[in-house]
Parts: C-alpha cells; structure tokens; sequence
C-alpha cells in the first residue's frame, strides 16, 4: 500500500509539473504570430486524437455510454476545455504566467459560490476561511497600487479562465462512472477545438497562425517546439500521469497535490522566459494557493477517500 501510495504521489507531482509547462510553451506563440485561439485548437486537437485510441479501448463499444453522456462531455468541452484554455493563454498574453494561472486557479472558489447558490449546500468554516484567504491572495496578486499593477484585460481574461474552470469541477464532480475519465478527456478536448475552430472560421474569434521560428528559452527555433510540447507534454503526459496517479491516491488527494501546478507554473517561467511575479504578487499567491488548499482540505475531512486497490476509473481531477 506504502509502495502504491509513493508510486501515486510521483504521477500525480508529474502530472503537476508538465501541466504547469502550458503556459510557457505558448507565450512564444501568442506573442509571435499565433492567436490564443489557435493554440489552444492545436494543442487540444492533437492530444484529442493521440488520446483517441486509448479512449476507444476504454469504452469498449459501449456506445450506449456514450450517447447517455453526450450533453456532459459537450458542456465540459465548451467550459472546461473552449473557454479555460482559450481565457488562460490570452491572460498569458497580457500577464506573467503565474499570475495567470492563480487568478485561473480562483474558479475553484466560485465552485463554492455556485454549489451554496444554486444547490444550497452551505459552506462549512474551513471553507469559507479558505475562500476568504483566496480572496485576500487576489488583492494582493492584483497590487492595484505597486509597481506591477497589472493589466485589466489580462485580469479579465484570467478571471474568465476561472469560470471555465470553475465549470470543469462542477461537470467533473457529476461524471457517470461508467464513462472512462480518457473518453471524457478525449471527447471534451475533441468538441473544445471543434467549436472554437468554428468560431475562428466564421470570425467570432480571432485565427491566425504561422510557421515562423519562434523565441523559446533564449534560441530562436521552429513553432513546432513549443506546438509538441504544449499538445505531447502539456496535454497527453499530463492527462494520463494525472488519470494515472488518481487511480492510485484516489481523485480528492490527486486534486490537492496537483496544486503544485501554480508553484511549478512560476519556476518554470521564471527558469525558461525568465519572469517572476513581484514580492506582494508572490504573498497573494501564497494566500490564494493556501486559500484553495483549505476548501481542498474541508472536502476531504467531508467525504475521506482511501486509496483504493484497484479502482476501475478515477474522476477527472487537476488540469483543465
């Protein structure tokens, strides 16, 4: 049991790191000839259909599954995939990427918000201490009134990234156990870059591509570095050490470690475009990530989850 929950903490801290690499791999792109638009269709197109034949194992001609599930996989293709993807990468155009990436990570926040509205459950003390803390984190990430004050366009954008987000929790806490998280990733990838290449193709949303080299971590070098990396690492590495490790801690424990992601988010950007967030910045984060750690550790005192010997499909967890 010791060796298995080991094993499910290396995936999961993996999984973490290689979705944290996202955001790097698509600045050179997005401040080059690439609109977020086309990067998130190319990352989520081709990890769709690297992900294809895994899913279509998994589901195993269980096709009635499936169309029982298609509202479900198309909602999370549109929140969780079109809409937190398409706001994060044009938040990664006007902010750094971890600071990006925490306003994106408030949208756990607003799962709370939206379960006490809509569903009445009420927030226990841990949880609205957690909220509160992240809250505070954010008016500190912003620093209305330091020198990195930061761009409203790229709040909003970041902020959007939350409520897609938010989106991918509430769709993914509802998931019918007998659709396999792979098909669900697949599917939802699949339907998130077909319909924002629709909107791209009739000129609701911005579509420009290029083939010209690219400036990625110092060196001047071909688009299809950081288009390999976002759709292989950043995608399918990352989608499946995370399916992998959830299998092994179970899903609520994997979710809490992949907060890792924001701190690897900031080292990676900071190592490779070399950009760090200010002092006051970096303590907003903190607080949000501390914040966010609480309403993760209100629900697993709720619901406890033990690891599991051999479970037959994790819920999706971490990354959108």
């Amino acid at each position: 049991m010791r060796e298995r929950s080991g094993a499910g903490l290396g995936l999961a801290l993996l999984s973490a790191l290689t979705f944290a690499t996202s955001g790097t791999f698509a600045r050179p792109l997005i401040t080059g000839e690439w609109s977020a638009v086309a990067v998130v269709i190319a990352r989520v197109g081709i990890a769709a259909l690297v992900l294809a034949v895994p899913a279509l194992l998994a589901l195993r001609g269980r096709w009635p599954v499936l169309r029982r599930n298609a509202l479900t996989v198309v909602l999370f293709g549109l929140l969780g995939v079109a809409m937190a993807q398409a706001c994060f990468f044009n938040a990664v155009r006007y902010l750094p990427v971890g600071v990006a990436l925490l306003l994106e990570y408030l949208g756990i926040v607003l799962v709370v918000g939206w379960m006490w509205l809509v569903h009445g459950q009420r927030p226990r003390r841990l949880t609205v201490a957690g909220s509160l803390t992240a809250l505070v984190g954010l008016v500190f990430v912003l620093d209305l009134t330091g020198a990195g004050r930061l761009d409203p366009v790229g709040v909003l954008w970041g902020l959007g990234a939350g409520i897609g987000l938010a989106g991918y929790f509430v769709i993914a806490g509802r998931l019918d156990d007998e659709l396999p998280s792979v098909v669900m990733a697949s599917g939802g990838m699949a339907v998130g870059a077909l319909v924002l290449l629709l909107l791209g193709a009739i000129g609701a949303l911005p579509l420009a591509a290029g083939t010209a080299d690219v400036d990625f971590a110092g060196h001047r070098m071909s688009w299809l570095v950081p288009i390999a990396g976002l759709s292989l690492i950043a995608a399918v590495v990352a989608y499946l050490t995370g399916v992998a490790g959830t299998r092994l801690l179970g899903a609520r424990l994997s979710s809490f470690v992949g907060l890792t992601e924001v701190m690897f988010a900031v080292l990676i950007a900071w190592l490779v475009l070399d950009e760090l967030p200010t002092l006051i910045q970096l303590a907003g984060g903190v607080l949000i990530v501390g914040g966010v750690a609480l309403v993760r550790v209100d629900e697993m005192r709720s619901a406890p989850e033990a690891v599991a010997p051999a479970p037959t499909e994790p819920a999706l967890s971490g990354e959108r």
